[in-house]
């Protein structure tokens, strides 16, 4: 059977959820949960993600995020891409360790009814999966590490990572982002945890005007009102029409979008360096300049290190990663003009 075809749209909300191939771990130990979410940290920096809530959960993860770009296909795939090649490296593994296909459902994150039900659901996953049990009053929603209830919520707002929209969760509940605020977010949800069912936690009641069908907050195509599937559909009718081949293609001017954005960039960053294309033929692979630049793509964009050599002059792919792996970002910023360190503290790129 064909595979779906992903609705792409700016500002748009996503539930992802992805499990291990065969439903085996994909987190082995602490270090591969932080490999993971500085992982998610760099494609949010690539795609500008803002990220409202996830869990990890030994097997499988769930993000609640949202694109400003039309970019979640493209975002996705560097993501597992990456943490896969990460994995595989640590544990001396091979091949991919994702089952099937990612799930990506539609969220009308600007209904309130519908944005809070996915916070709640992501953040009680520790309890319906059996990890915590507040019904024991020995443990809390916040002694579950790998959740962003704990890791952000929980934290004050100069300490959490900038990806993360944690004051836009708190505002749609209803809370204040103080201690106070924070505070009472955990216990709502910790009251919610109490009178429910353990197996049914975070769920949502049966009191949504809804078409069952295809509304679902975990098995639908979206989790929204009659009103929003009609405006999503009547926004994606001339893809979800198109054949694969037209859907190749518009994935395609996608990515010539991000390539024509890379370039933008590639193009300003040279000439706060004083360089042009000729100039580029003329130095070394190694140049200060051109890792500078690497580095800032590679940061800001999903470009592929062959793209990068190609552009830049840096003879393979293999080359760029190569040298980007052993650079020193504070001894390169002395061999470098205070204008293109400039250009990049705009950008909001820290090396």
């Amino acid at each position: 059977m064909a595979r779906s075809i992903r609705i792409e749209y700016e500002g748009a909300y996503y539930h992802v959820m992805a499990r291990g191939n065969h439903r085996e771990m994909v987190f082995l130990d602490d270090n591969d949960c932080n490999y993971f979410l500085v992982t998610l940290g760099e494609v949010c920096e690539k795609t500008g993600w803002r990220v409202h809530a996830w869990v990890l959960m030994g097997n499988h993860y769930h993000l609640l995020i949202q694109t400003p770009e039309a970019n979640l296909v493209e975002g996705m795939k560097w993501l597992q891409n990456t943490y896969t090649r990460r994995f595989n490296v640590k544990h001396k593994e091979w091949g991919r360790i994702f089952g099937d296909r990612y799930k990506a459902i539609l969220i009308e994150g600007d209904n309130r009814c519908y944005y809070e039900t996915m916070l709640d659901y992501i953040h009680l996953n520790p309890v319906r999966a059996g990890l915590l049990d507040l019904k024991k009053q020995e443990t809390s929603l916040l002694d579950y590490r790998w959740s962003s209830l704990s890791s952000e919520y929980a934290l004050p707002a100069n300490k959490r990572k900038k990806w993360m929209a944690c004051s836009a969760g708190l505002k749609a509940l209803g809370f204040s982002d103080t201690a106070q605020g924070r505070r009472g977010m955990v216990e709502r949800l910790e009251q919610r945890a109490l009178e429910e069912e353990t197996c049914s936690c975070g769920l949502p009641q049966e009191n949504f005007d809804i078409d069952k069908r295809r509304s679902n907050l975990r098995r639908g195509w979206y989790w929204g009102s009659q009103n929003f599937m009609e405006r999503i559909l009547s926004l994606s009718e001339n893809v979800l029409s198109k054949q694969r081949a037209s859907a190749y293609r518009s994935s395609q001017e996608h990515k010539t979008h991000g390539l024509q954005q890379a370039q933008a960039w590639l193009e300003k960053g040279l000439k706060e360096a004083k360089l042009s294309r000729h100039n580029l033929l003329k130095l070394n692979g190694s140049d200060p300049n051109k890792i500078f630049l690497a580095l800032l793509l590679r940061k800001k964009t999903t470009v592929s290190n062959g793209w990068l050599a190609e552009q830049l002059r840096m003879k393979s792919a293999c080359n760029v990663s190569r040298l980007l792996k052993k650079s020193n970002t504070k001894k390169l910023s002395k061999k470098l003009s205070p204008q293109l360190i400039r250009y990049a503290k705009a950008q909001e790129v820290e090396f």
